[in-house]
């Protein structure tokens, strides 16, 4: 597996090379939250998030929420699951944590594991997809429409995925390989899978437009910023759900409920779509309401 690298981007650091309308009510409060209190925010606000984020995250929510609200913003991203370890294991820092799957989530509650995380909503989703360098040997095969599982099983091809042990996607191209061979009588796609070479969440994107690779998985939103084309994974489907959440012990505890007001803002829905996300109609709630700032409480679910 290639080592990680950072690119510093504007004073940011961003990892790697490259990441239905909503009520109409929520939104509106959502978007009255993020403009109340003073006209510039305090102070910068540090977002972890999924790798597969990265390009919409810095190049596109991150500069607006600065602009809008007068925040600083960093920016953090990797595997969500390799992120929540950094958490956990204090060797890394944030306000707000941004996680592809709740199971990131979900290893950072309670006293064992640093009771990092009280609360979180699952907001956005975003489905996987195989995406393609148009470029390669094998493009043409999927231009015309032949089906994805036996394009990837041709002699030759390079396919990229994630690692399942760091990131939910990898998980996810697991299962929608495993049933897709299920579904097909075909024992060769888990065998096609099981040589895919692994990278990082934050590499892969760019080994695919280097022609290093001719296919890997992806999410919608990392294909759609890359403008890598894809091809759905018919006939299953598998979809990340993101969550969203402001960590405990938070240095700026302020700024990451004005983040939180400020992603979760309908207006804002025009360019989720554009960039392969979409939103929930109203978040999904779990964990402890009281554990919610008050001003974003009843924008999370939680009230």
């Amino acid at each position: 597996m290639s080592t990680m690298r950072r690119i510093r981007r504007g004073g940011v650091v961003v990892v790697g090379t490259a990441a239905a309308a909503l009520a109409v009510t929520w939104g509106t409060t959502a978007a009255s939250t993020a403009r109340s209190g003073h006209a510039a925010g305090q102070g910068t606000v540090s977002v972890l998030y999924a790798g597969s984020l990265v390009k919409y995250m810095e190049d596109d929510l991150g500069p607006a929420f600065t602009k809008a609200t007068g925040f600083g913003y960093e920016g953090f991203g990797a595997g969500s699951t390799e992120v929540a370890s950094e958490i956990r294991g204090k060797v890394r820092q944030g306000d707000v944590f941004i996680s592809a799957a709740a199971t990131a989530d979900q290893s950072l509650e309670g006293a064992a594991n640093g009771s990092w995380v009280s609360w979180y909503s699952t907001f956005w989703s975003s489905p996987l997809e195989l995406g393609y360098n148009p470029n390669s040997a094998f493009a043409a095969q999927l231009r015309k429409g032949v089906p994805w599982y036996k394009v990837i099983t041709e002699k030759g091809i390079l396919v990229g995925r994630t690692d399942p042990k760091l990131d939910p996607k990898g998980v996810l191209t697991v299962q929608a390989v495993d049933e897709a061979a299920t579904k097909l009588h075909d024992p060769a796609l888990t065998t096609a899978l099981s040589s895919f070479p692994v990278y990082p969440e934050e590499d892969l994107v760019g080994r695919l437009q280097s022609g290093q690779l001719d296919a890997g998985f992806f999410y919608a939103v990392e294909a759609a910023a890359a403008k890598i084309p894809t091809v759905p994974l018919t006939p299953v489907s598998e979809v990340a759900d993101y969550t969203i959440t402001i960590l405990n012990g938070a240095p700026n505890p302020a700024g990451a409920a004005r983040f939180v007001a400020y992603i979760l803002d309908a207006a804002r829905g025009y360019t989720l779509k554009r960039n392969g996300l979409d939103p929930f109609a109203r978040p999904k709630f779990t964990g402890q309401a009281s554990a919610v700032p008050a001003s974003i409480r009843r924008l999370v679910g939680a009230g």
